[in-house]
């Protein structure tokens, strides 16, 4: 009995330590809006930057829910096309939050990445050319460490980094360990991380 006790017990810490360290939320004890005194991690950010994979859509809707909510006054957009006949990840997102009621003015896209190492990489001049020098970044869940690794280093602390995940999708949800496919996915980006500090990573 103690035995299955002691098995039980390990395997939820896994799934707790899983769900907390692959998906860091830095807005995870703020209001719904900024604080009106402006306190660290509860503050306003320069801009909202949202990579696509995934499920895009949920990323965005979580993104155009930050930018309502006046955490900041720019959103930009980045990710490639899936399909090459189409239109890219990136113009699919902007053309959501137009939907939306976000003016186009207040919309930036990168449309060349294909990987998180390339997001990363080829928002930084975006970044530099609009004086960003603070941002919220967005993602699905399992994907948010990972992506917070490849911005932070990317940025090399010129530009703040707080993390904040869409709270479900389609491939992820607070249940993601009751399916295979949720720990394949967390099973994969765990590995890639692991090949992030050794110097890989896609």
């Amino acid at each position: 009995m103690r035995i299955i006790i002691a098995a039980l017990v390990a395997f939820f810490a896994v799934i707790i330590g899983l769900s907390l360290y692959l998906a860091p939320n830095d807005l995870l004890n703020c209001d719904k809006k900024p604080s009106p005194i402006y306190e660290k991690p509860c503050q306003p950010a320069d801009a909202i930057v949202t990579v696509s994979g995934g499920d895009t859509a949920a990323r965005t809707k979580e993104a155009i829910t930050l930018y309502q909510n006046s955490w900041a006054p720019k959103l930009i957009f980045s990710g490639a096309a899936q399909d090459k006949t189409g239109p890219s990840n990136a113009e699919a997102m902007r053309r959501l939050a137009v939907a939306a009621g976000v003016p186009s003015e207040d919309i930036i896209v990168e449309e060349y990445s294909s990987t998180t190492k390339e997001n990363a990489e080829n928002t930084q001049a975006i970044l530099r050319n609009n004086n960003i020098t603070s941002v919220i970044l967005v993602t699905s869940a399992y994907h948010q460490r990972r992506a917070s690794l490849e911005f932070e280093k990317r940025s090399s602390g010129a530009v703040t980094i707080r993390n904040h995940p869409a709270g479900s999708d389609n491939q992820w949800s607070r249940w993601w360990w009751l399916s295979p496919g949720g720990w394949a996915l967390a099973a994969s980006e765990f590995v890639k991380i692991i090949a992030f500090y050794l110097g890989g990573t896609r």
